[in-house]
């Protein structure tokens, strides 16, 4: 593997940052100068790595769904199918997740405002659901259910869904949602 150059650790590094506000804040919340500051570099540095403001969305979208892809990865492509469910539902429906929003799966926190992002974007953002559904699919196929398509729709669905829900409720509140949501989950796909 190559070593990466200074530019390319500097425009990681202002990506990282970028990501980790638009989780937290959403899209509209990355302002150019306190981004830039946040990754210990001047304004004018910004235009060295991306066109524009919506540039960074749309690179810093898919920065988030490259995490995603290696969470999916840790648990369903180096477990069997059931073992790799179930781990990924309990690490999703966490409560350490709910509280990581700066690095969590980007789904709970923006799926709201998605259809409000530039058309770069949002195109990548679609994409990265379709990954995520399409990885949830290749397991429950693999479980041997029936329409595994529609099964993993449901799935990424409720796993999204209850954590945006948990991440409003106090953490009383939210322990209850997300250990229903993991258990009834877990259930429908006979792996409790």
């Amino acid at each position: 593997m190559a070593e990466m150059t200074h530019k390319e650790r500097t425009r990681a590094r202002i990506l990282d940052e970028a990501a980790k506000a638009m989780r937290v804040q959403g899209s509209e919340g990355i302002g150019v100068a306190a981004l830039m500051k946040r990754a210990g570099l001047t304004h004018g540095g910004f235009y060295a790595h991306f066109e524009n403001r919506d540039d960074l969305v749309a690179h810093a979208v898919e920065r988030m769904f490259q995490d995603s892809r290696r969470m999916l990865e840790r648990y369903l492509e180096h477990n069997d199918a059931r073992e790799g469910l179930r781990a990924l539902i309990d690490y999703y429906l966490s409560d350490d997740a709910r509280r990581d929003t700066d690095r969590g799966c980007p789904l709970p926190g923006l799926t709201g405002e998605a259809g409000r992002m530039p058309d770069p974007a949002r195109a990548r953002f679609g994409k990265g659901i379709v990954r995520f559904r399409e990885a949830l699919e290749r397991a429950i196929g693999a479980l041997g259910m029936a329409d595994p398509a529609a099964v993993a729709s449901s799935v990424l669905s409720e796993l999204v869904g209850a954590m945006a829900i948990a991440r409003a409720l106090d953490n009383e509140e939210a322990a209850i949602a997300l250990a229903a949501s993991r258990n009834q989950l877990k259930y429908r796909l006979g792996i409790d």
